[in-house]
């Protein structure tokens, strides 16, 4: 099947932790976030609805602490804090930029940010705001990345992008093997035949089951939102 940009309108927005952090690996890089919160600004202008799904890992990340003794859940908990967190600093970069966005989270914290409703969610969207939603799913042991697809299906997103540091899927690791070649497009099924490693199983099953096509593309690339959305050959395209 091939990527027909035309057809795409309302888009989900999946973003690593990580990328946020830039070089240093934690925390927030002013620089990257203000070219990344940029390119959403101007990808919003041409008429795009988009909803973003932030990963924690630059604040916290559960699966790097050494005590194996302490609780997953609860572990899992303070990361799904830690996407809240990212949602409401860069709603709030936005709309000091006069770009309209809110920040919803699917755990109660009415003093912080409104709780997180398809409908509301929805509505937003439909009037141009750019809305951020934190907490992953609301329950630990499932990725940001399951989030993304869960969200995208109750929003009836046309695409979910996934912005990675990497241009998209090769058939094998590029940095370990020099004939490794890039992907451009494969089919739920094939990425199953093949193994390639798009998405953790939970997420990649649920977008294969509800059909919701991919895009995963190289994030860190100056204006690789924008291209992702047009460019047929710039990233990897997952089809039903």
């Amino acid at each position: 099947m091939l990527f027909q940009p035309e057809k795409i309108h309302r888009v989900m927005l999946k973003i690593s932790g990580e990328i946020l952090a830039g070089p240093q690996g934690y925390g927030f890089d002013d620089e990257v976030i203000d070219r990344l919160t940029d390119e959403i600004i101007k990808v919003r202008q041409k008429g795009y609805s988009i909803a973003i799904v932030l990963g924690g890992g630059n604040i916290f990340r559960g699966g790097t602490w050494k005590n194996q003794n302490l609780d997953r859940v609860v572990l899992d908990h303070i990361g799904m804090l830690a996407t809240i967190q990212n949602s409401l600093y860069l709603a709030e970069i936005l709309n000091l930029k006069n770009c309209p966005a809110r920040a919803f989270s699917c755990l109660i914290m009415d003093n912080i940010t409104e709780l997180y409703t398809p409908s509301k969610a929805s509505e937003a969207l439909e009037t141009g705001q750019i809305c951020f939603i934190g907490g992953g799913t609301g329950n630990p042991f499932f990725t940001t990345d399951t989030a993304a697809i869960l969200r995208a299906i109750e929003l009836q997103s046309d695409l979910v992008l996934k912005g990675t540091k990497v241009d998209g899927l090769y058939t094998s690791d590029p940095k370990l093997d020099s004939n490794a070649q890039f992907i451009s497009s494969a089919s739920f099924s094939q990425c199953l035949e093949q193994k390639l490693g798009v998405m953790d199983m939970t997420a990649f099953s649920l977008a294969r089951e509800n059909q919701i096509p991919l895009k995963i593309f190289n994030l860190t690339r100056a204006g690789g939102i924008e291209m992702a959305l047009t460019q047929p050959d710039f990233g990897t395209y997952i089809y039903a």
